[in-house]
């Protein structure tokens, strides 16, 4: 497999809702929500990648690591990489259907398993995806984490423990669904939780339990208080609120505010393996890898998933040597260049 062929391939099965573009940076698709494409102006979705290329890497060959070990424990399981497949749903109206919505999930988490990280699984519009992701999970002995929109809290309690019977290594919810334009669209009622709703959610599921969405310190400080495993500091991909920050812009006051309180997770504008490590500076154990997945997914399958993650994995490894860095799990900020770069 080589990137030219699985991006022609991409291209021509995405035709009309994914242009494969050489940079994947929400130009193009601006508004197309549903679709790819960011909501409204897409300066969200643009302002995750602002936001990590203002930042530089400082370049050092003259140290002692020879080898970088780019491997990471998450929830009692050992992967290959600090790079997990970010939960993605509606392949029918957001990717235009030319795989199904079971096939499409199924190809994200056996090509992650396959590259020796985890997937995820999402909620979507219609309630068969969270199904179809938690069969994918299962068969695949667990390697996954599904996400739930905010429902009502019924609904979620009873998805939470679905997702336990799946023998999923962790649960979450995408706290920001609440504002996604298709749940609305679609009859789906989703809401915005109070602290108190977090707590009792938390506290009926079986599983760690991830709150992704997360964009302040402040309520980084509330998931954590209310007894979440991890956060996952998210904009959804500029798909839900037109001219927030990028992630990369909040990512260091949140993890000032509550590191070492759990897993801190950062989702929005990755691409390559620099970006990964970037990310892991500015404070974050791992990072969730989205729309370009589509691409591996629709122009290679599994093994397209697979391949893009190996991938990142090999450009991170190279970043890491060229940054004096021997290990993802202790990533120091002063690889960063002191000021990001705007504009």
């Amino acid at each position: 497999m080589d990137l030219t062929t699985l991006r022609t391939k991409a291209r021509e099965a995405l035709k009309g809702f994914c242009r494969v573009c050489p940079v994947c940076d929400g130009r193009a698709c601006a508004g197309e929500a549903p679709g790819m494409g960011g909501m409204a102006t897409a300066s969200s979705f643009k302002a995750n990648l602002a936001a990590l290329s203002g930042y530089r890497l400082n370049m050092r060959t003259l140290h002692e690591v020879k080898t970088a070990d780019t491997s990471v424990t998450l929830f009692g399981r050992e992967l290959s990489m600090p790079v997990l497949a970010a939960p993605m749903t509606g392949v029918l109206y957001n990717m235009g259907g030319k795989l199904s919505e079971e096939a499409f999930i199924r190809m994200i988490i056996e090509g992650a398993d396959a590259a020796g990280t985890l997937g995820a699984c999402g909620d979507g519009a219609d309630p068969a995806f969270f199904g179809s992701g938690l069969a994918a999970i299962r068969d695949q002995g667990g390697r996954g984490i599904p996400f739930i929109k905010p429902r009502d809290q019924e609904a979620v309690k009873e998805m939470l423990d679905r997702a336990a019977d799946a023998g999923a290594v962790a649960a979450g919810m995408d706290v920001d669904g609440a504002g996604l334009l298709v749940m609305a669209l679609k009859g789906q009622p989703v809401s915005p939780k109070s602290p108190a709703e977090l707590r009792e959610l938390i506290g009926a599921a079986k599983l760690p339990f991830i709150v992704k969405g997360i964009m302040t310190p402040d309520e980084a400080l509330v998931a954590f208080d209310a007894g979440a495993a991890g956060i996952v500091v998210s904009n959804h991909g500029g798909r839900v609120l037109d001219h927030t920050p990028g992630a990369a812009e909040v990512l260091p006051a949140i993890a000032r505010a509550v590191k070492g309180r759990g897993l801190i997770l950062a989702d929005g504008g990755v691409r390559t393996g620099p970006d990964v490590l970037k990310y892991l500076a500015l404070g974050a154990d791992a990072v969730l890898l989205g729309r370009p997945l589509v691409v591996g997914a629709f122009g290679g399958g599994a093994e397209g998933v697979s391949f893009l993650l190996n991938k990142i994995k090999a450009e991170l490894t190279a970043a890491m040597l060229l940054t004096g860095t021997a290990s993802v799990r202790a990533v120091s900020p002063h690889i960063l260049n002191p000021q990001p770069i705007c504009g």
